[in-house]
């Protein structure tokens, strides 16, 4: 009976010992800051293009992101988006000069192709505690999250900053301590509808966000994580 119960404290004693090492190796994952940047498509919304996702071109962004905690976190990043579009599918009888605002009686063939250089900043909310140790301290190395923001945008065609309003949705995935990555989809609200280079070519007063040009951003993000919280306590590299 004395073997047995000197076994069971001697291992208590070796247990006490281990967990709090393994937890000071498990927090070595746990960063303040992002960095890093994705490639995917963009598409804008406007008079010369009504269909979402219609008529994509190419966009590429760079990142930092703040993170407060498992759950929120604060993302800038500047972003190019290309942007295009045509009447060619459209039944609209535009303006034969939209300056006159005297409309034609076939309607109006034109196109444009152009890019928006846009600069964010937005709150990210991720549904689940994001983090790389699963079991010991319970953070899920894959969520959905929610982003909300303000943002400027400068239109190349139309020669005009704008501000916007970018919301979208995304998950992330934890690869590896430092290593992120995430698909990422946001809509740019602007308070523009000059992005096109055409200006209200239907008579139709803007307002607001009313009548006005918007894009969307879709991107795969790679973000590399730096600024460990405690790296004197947990010796973090």
């Amino acid at each position: 009976m004395k073997r047995e119960k000197k076994k069971i404290i001697l291992a208590a004693i070796l247990l006490m010992c281990i967990m709090p090492l393994t937890a000071s190796g498990q927090e070595d994952a746990d960063y303040r800051m992002e960095i890093g940047g994705g490639v995917g498509a963009s598409f804008y919304l406007g008079d010369l293009n009504n269909t979402m996702f219609s008529q994509p071109s190419a966009a590429a962004s760079v990142y930092w992101r703040y993170l407060f905690d498992h759950y929120n976190s604060l993302k800038v990043n500047v972003t190019y988006a290309g942007v295009k579009g045509s009447t060619e599918d459209q039944d609209n009888f535009y303006p034969s000069d939209p300056k006159t605002q005297e409309v034609s009686t076939t309607p109006l063939k034109t196109k444009f192709t152009g890019s928006v250089i846009d600069l964010s900043c937005m709150y990210e909310i991720n549904f689940l505690p994001y983090g790389y140790y699963q079991d010991f301290f319970g953070h899920k190395r894959f969520t959905p999250f929610l982003q909300l923001g303000l943002g400027m945008a400068y239109a190349s065609k139309g020669k005009e900053v704008a501000f916007c309003v970018p919301m979208g949705v995304g998950v992330k995935y934890r690869i590896s301590k430092r290593l992120n990555a995430s698909f990422d989809w946001s809509m740019h609200f602007t308070t523009s509808d000059k992005i096109d280079g055409l200006q209200d070519p239907l008579g139709i007063k803007s307002e607001g966000f009313k009548n006005k040009d918007h894009y969307s951003i879709a991107l795969l993000t790679l973000t590399y994580s730096f600024s460990p919280r405690c790296p004197n306590c947990n010796k973090a590299k």
